[in-house]
């Protein structure tokens, strides 16, 4: 019988190994900017000042767009991220596999560029 190999074992280093790391400064980072998003929407500003005015005011300041635009890429980043462990983990067929993967990998992107545009065009 063929033994596992271990992908996170010390000294394997590699891709694999970046994306652990990354899996834990990217929680880290997104731990701190959706509590600070939370409290800025939803603790400082009331339901009743948040329109659409509320949110292009803020969109128009260079610093609330590289802070949503960060928050936007490290989610999405860090949750794609996830899937395709998870689609490693659990999709044996590699057929399967690189098919969900390749579905991950658009449909990231395809956010990526949509969310980017609204931040960036507002």
């Amino acid at each position: 019988m063929a033994e596992r190999v271990n992908r996170f074992a010390v000294g394997s280093g590699g891709w694999e190994l970046a994306s652990w790391y990354f899996m834990r400064l990217s929680g880290i980072l997104l731990l701190g900017l959706a509590l600070g998003h939370l409290v800025i929407m939803h603790v400082l500003h009331g339901v009743e000042t948040i329109d659409s005015a509320f949110v292009l005011g803020r969109l128009a300041n260079p610093v609330w767009q590289v802070y949503d635009w960060l928050l936007l890429t490290l989610a999405l980043l860090h949750g794609f991220n996830g899937l395709r462990i998870i689609i490693d983990d659990y999709v044996h067929a590699s057929a399967w596999r690189m098919t969900l993967q390749s579905i991950g990998y658009i449909a990231a992107f395809l956010a990526f560029v949509v969310g980017s545009v609204v931040i960036w065009a507002a």
